[in-house]
C-alpha cells in the first residue's frame, strides 16, 4: 500500500497495522504478529490498554493543553509525586518533554546550567564509543555511532568519547574478565585529566547499552568505579534510562542493579509505553536547587510539561505497579534467556547471548572462535528480522556493533505482560530463523 505524501522512514513497503492487544499486533488482513520488540523497545504494559486510552481521552476532554510556563496542572503534579517513589535519586525533579532525544538535550543543558550556577565554565560532555542517545544534535554528538554521526559531522564535535563495557569484545583482553570495570574507570579518569577537569561537565551513559550494542551488561565493578571517578572530579553522572527504565531490565530502572544514584537521568520509551510521546529529564534535588537558585533555567519546548502526557505516564505507572510488571520482567527475562540458550545451543554462527530482564540480545558472527563478524553485505541482522517476521514474531535489528560498520544482532524487548507460552514462541521462532539464516550466510 502506498505511503502517499508521507516522508517515510524507509524505502520498503510497510504492512498496515489495524489493532493490537497485549503482546499481539494484527494487520488489515488479520495476520497476527507477536511483538517481541515492543516496537522499538517501547511498549511495556502491552497494546490495546483501554484503561490507559480512557485516561488520555478523559483528560483531553477536560483540558488538552496549557503552556507549562503559565499554568500548573494536577495531573502533572500527581504523576511527579507518584513516580518519585521509584526513582534512584535524591529529591528528584521532573522536566517532562516529548521523547528521549528531547530528554537528553534537556539533561545536557541542565548539566551546563548547574556548573554555570556554581561559577564554573564546564562545557565538555563525555559519552561512550558506539553509544546511542538520540538523533537531535546534542544527543547525536554525545552518541558514538559513526554511521549516524557521519552526515552531520560538520555540526558536531563538542563531546568526547571513552570506551563502553562490551564484555563479548572486551577492550582489556590481557586481564579480562578481572577488573574490567575499574579499567574503564581509569580510562575515563585519564580522559578527564587530559581535557582538564575544570572543563568537563558530565559523563553520559546507559546503565545497560541498548540499541547500539545490544543489551551489553557492564561488569559488576563498572558503575561503582565510574561514579567514584566522576564524583572525584565534580563531573555529573547522567544516566540515560530511555530504554532501560520502567521495568525493562527487571528493576524499575537499570541504575538499580548497581545502586547507581545519578545526578541527572533521562527516560522515555516505556515511560508512557507508546500511548503518548513522553520523555523525562530528571534532576536530583541538588542539581535543581543549584540551577534555580541562580535564576531561571534557560530552556523550554512548546509541548513540555504536557497535561495529557502526564496523564498517560501516570496511567502506565499504575499498571506497572498494580500488575507487578517490573517483577514479571525479571521473571520472564530469565525464562526468555534460558529458552534462547536452549534453542540456539550448537547453532553455528551464534556468538553471544546477553541481557537483563526483558532486554535480551543475540549477536551473530562468521567465526565463533575469532568472533569475526559477518560481512555487511550478508545482511544477517536484516535477514533475521525477515525470517522471524515470516514466523509471526517481530524482533529489532542492530548492526555495526563489532566495529561501527560490521556486527549483526537482534534485540528482544517484548511487552512486560508476555506469557510463558509467548516467551517460548519467541525463542522457538528465533531458533528456527537462526538455523535458516546462518546456514545460508555461511554457505
Amino acid at each position: 500500500m502506498s505511503a502517499g505524501h508521507i516522508f517515510s522512514r524507509g524505502g520498503a513497503e510497510r504492512v498496515r497495522i489495524a489493532r493490537g492487544q497485549g503482546t499481539e499486533l494484527y494487520d488489515v488482513d488479520g495476520r497476527r504478529y507477536l511483538d517481541a520488540a515492543g516496537g522499538a523497545i517501547v511498549v511495556g504494559v502491552g497494546h490495546g490498554r483501554g484503561d490507559v486510552a480512557r485516561a488520555i481521552a478523559e483528560q483531553s476532554a477536560q483540558v488538552a493543553y496549557v503552556h507549562g510556563s503559565m499554568f500548573a496542572t494536577a495531573a502533572l503534579e500527581e504523576y511527579a509525586e507518584a513516580l518519585t517513589a521509584h526513582l534512584p535519586m535524591e529529591d528528584p525533579r521532573l522536566y517532562p518533554v516529548s521523547g528521549g532525544s528531547e530528554a537528553l538535550e534537556s539533561a545536557l543543558k541542565m548539566a551546563r546550567a548547574y556548573h554555570l550556577a556554581r561559577g564554573e565554565d564546564r562545557h565538555i560532555v563525555i559519552g561512550r564509543d558506539g553509544s546511542y542517545h538520540g538523533n537531535t544534535l546534542g544527543a547525536l554528538d554525545v552518541g558514538g555511532r559513526a554511521s549516524l554521526r557521519g552526515p552531520y559531522e560538520p555540526w558536531l564535535g563538542a563531546a568526547r568519547h571513552t570506551g563502553t563495557p562490551y564484555e563479548y569484545r572486551c577492550a582489556f583482553a590481557d586481564t579480562h574478565p578481572d577488573g574490567c570495570g575499574v579499567r574503564h574507570a581509569q580510562a575515563l579518569e585519564s580522559l578527564i585529566l587530559e581535557l582538564g577537569p575544570e572543563k568537563v561537565a558530565a559523563f553520559v551513559a546507559e546503565p545497560v547499552a541498548g540499541a547500539a550494542l545490544g543489551a551489553c551488561v557492564p561488569p559488576a565493578d563498572y558503575w561503582p568505579a565510574i561514579a567514584q571517578v566522576c564524583r572525584k572530579h565534580g563531573v555529573l553522572v547522567v544516566a540515560d534510562e530511555v530504554m532501560t527504565g520502567f521495568g525493562r531490565t527487571g528493576t524499575w530502572f537499570g541504575s538499580d542493579h548497581w545502586g547507581l544514584r545519578p545526578d541527572i537521568m533521562t527516560a522515555g520509551k516505556g515511560t508512557a509505553s507508546g500511548y503518548w510521546p513522553l520523555g523525562l529529564a530528571i534532576a536530583s534535588g541538588e542539581v535543581h536547587r543549584t540551577i534555580t537558585g541562580a535564576g531561571s533555567f534557560v530552556h523550554g519546548f512548546t509541548y513540555s510539561h504536557h497535561v495529557v502526557g502526564a496523564t498517560a505516564g501516570l496511567s502506565v505507572l499504575r499498571v506497572l505497579e498494580q500488575e507487578g510488571l517490573v517483577e514479571a520482567s525479571a521473571r520472564q527475562g530469565e525464562r526468555l534467556a534460558d529458552a534462547l540458550r536452549s534453542e540456539l545451543s550448537g547453532v553455528a554462527g551464534v556468538g553471544d547471548l546477553r541481557g537483563l530482564g526483558l532486554m535480551q540480545a543475540v549477536e551473530f558472527v562468521a567465526d565463533e572462535g575469532t568472533k569475526e563478524p559477518f560481512a555487511r553485505s550478508a545482511k544477517v541482522a536484516e535477514s533475521m528480522v525477515a525470517a522471524c517476521r515470516e514466523r509471526g514474531v517481530l524482533v529489532y535489528q542492530g548492526t555495526g556493533c563489532a566495529d561501527g560498520a560490521r556486527g549483526d544482532l537482534i534485540l528482544l524487548g517484548p511487552p512486560l505482560c508476555i506469557t510463558d507460552d509467548e516467551v517460548d514462541e519467541v525463542a522457538g521462532a528465533v531458533g528456527e530463523a537462526a538455523r535458516e539464516v546462518l546456514a545460508g550466510a555461511q554457505s
